[in-house]
């Protein structure tokens, strides 16, 4: 039961549906390098990041999504080799519809 009440408590502090996908990344803290890594959710606020960096809450870092600039986001929650990442500036719905459908094709 404290998993499902702590599942209900970060759906409750969502502010933009997520949405499924599995797309490569560039991510990279300020002052530091570009490496790769994966997103696996992401909705117009935000996205969960799944890499072997080393994250805390509250860090800056840069998120490269295929085919545009770097864009800035703020470290919410980490969970072992995961992050919750808010971006500085929401993403333009058709952004996130252009990235769900890389997603999806990627996975065929």
């Amino acid at each position: 039961m404290g998993a499902e009440s702590h599942l209900d408590q970060d759906h409750k502090q969502r502010t933009a549906e997520r949405r499924a996908v599995q797309i490569g990344v560039k991510v990279r803290r300020p002052g530091e390098t570009w490496f790769t890594s994966r997103i696996a959710d992401l909705s117009i606020s935000g996205f969960r990041l799944q890499s072997f960096m080393k994250l805390t809450t509250g860090n800056e870092l840069w998120v490269m999504l295929p085919g545009f600039e770097g864009r800035r986001a703020r470290v919410l929650w980490t969970r072992g080799h995961e992050a919750g990442c808010a971006f500085e500036r929401p993403l333009h719905p058709a952004i996130l519809d252009h990235i769900v459908r890389l997603s999806q094709i990627a996975l065929r």
